[in-house]
């Protein structure tokens, strides 16, 4: 008897991320003078930089043979194939055939493209359904990773599994009063709590009723062209100066068995207190913050792929619930925006 599998389109769908979004793919300083390849968004797709130092991003796959455009030399603002020399710009379109001069090839535009933002210490990709989108719409980032008044470090982390158990973790604020009870921050508050939801402009906040600033207390989920989750958690005052720490957080699939983390780690702070909060942070905040970070990893790592289609959640889950709502609604509308060929 032949077994035939269905695919959930909708899954598939949400599994290389949601199309017509500003997706957070590499930290700026991993991208040097040579090209680079990684997988993202359920692409293979080759970074590199121009002579002034600009971000561009293909599909590293040449259009001719399919040799992986990366491997070839920076030609500016165009990639060089190693294999036969075809040149690719920016743009996806074949500059240059050598060994074919004025074949259909050349002047074509057979190559994804994507519009990058290099932001924050991080590069940006926009995962536009149109592989040749000439504009794309700016990326907006929180005010704690653009205003003066505030200072912020990136820090970047791979895990093993499907990038969405990330996002479940991050909007479960109840976790860290178990998981990380002997942290140097989440120590604190009541082990029991009832949570609401409240609305905001672009998103929600899941939050204790009756208890903030002692803990990891609550999550906003904001959407405004890229998905983010803010946290708060509290801060003791040998951590220095800024009163509680703010967390952004993105998080991008490399593929269904691996996630790019980004999580930005911001305080309010200018000066000769912004001086002093640096310095600590990167002397001794920063060990702690990683082996807090260790802990989610660990536990997100020996989960099972399955893990969520098999759940019993209960009022601490609403968070999790309601984003989870929120994306496959998304994934849907885009779907059906497809079928009907309003999207290419």
């Amino acid at each position: 008897m032949n077994m035939q599998l269905t695919v959930d389109p909708v899954e598939q769908h949400l599994a290389n991320g949601l199309k017509d979004l500003w997706f957070p793919v590499l930290p700026s300083d991993l991208l040097g003078e040579k090209p680079l390849s990684i997988r993202r968004l359920g692409y293979k797709i080759a970074l590199w930089r121009d002579n002034d130092g600009s971000v561009h991003a293909l599909e590293d796959h040449c259009p001719h043979r399919g040799a992986p455009l990366s491997q070839g030399p920076v030609l500016g603002d165009r990639l060089q194939c190693p294999y036969h020399g075809v040149e690719v710009r920016c743009d996806g379109t074949v500059t240059k055939v050598p060994g074919s001069p004025g074949c259909k090839l050349e002047g074509s535009r057979p190559t994804r493209m994507f519009h990058t933002r290099e932001a924050a210490g991080a590069i940006f990709l926009f995962n536009a359904t149109d592989p040749h989108l000439d504009v794309a719409p700016e990326l907006v980032l929180p005010e704690q990773l653009t205003s003066p008044e505030w200072s912020s470090f990136v820090c970047y982390t791979e895990w093993k599994g499907d990038y969405r158990y990330v996002i479940d973790n991050v909007m479960d604020p109840m976790h860290g009063t178990y998981l990380h009870k002997m942290s140097h921050s989440m120590s604190e508050g009541e082990a029991t709590a009832k949570f609401v939801t409240r609305d905001t402009d672009n998103g929600f906040f899941f939050e204790k009723e009756g208890q903030r600033g002692v803990n990891f207390d609550w999550t906003e989920f904001m959407d405004n062209g890229c998905h983010w989750l803010r946290l708060e958690i509290p801060y003791p005052k040998t951590g220095g100066p800024g009163g509680n720490f703010t967390i952004i957080g993105s998080y991008t699939p490399s593929s269904r068995s691996l996630a790019a983390a980004f999580h930005w780690r911001c305080r309010p702070l200018t000066g000769w207190q912004r001086d002093t909060w640096r310095f600590l942070y990167k002397n001794r905040l920063e060990a702690r913050h990683w082996a807090v970070l260790e802990q989610d990893r660990v536990l997100l790592e020996f989960m099972e792929p399955d893990a969520n289609q098999r759940e019993n959640l209960y009022q601490h889950d609403l968070g999790v619930v309601r984003l989870r709502r929120y994306l496959k609604n998304a994934a849907k509308a885009q779907l059906e925006l497809i079928d009907a060929k309003q999207l290419p």
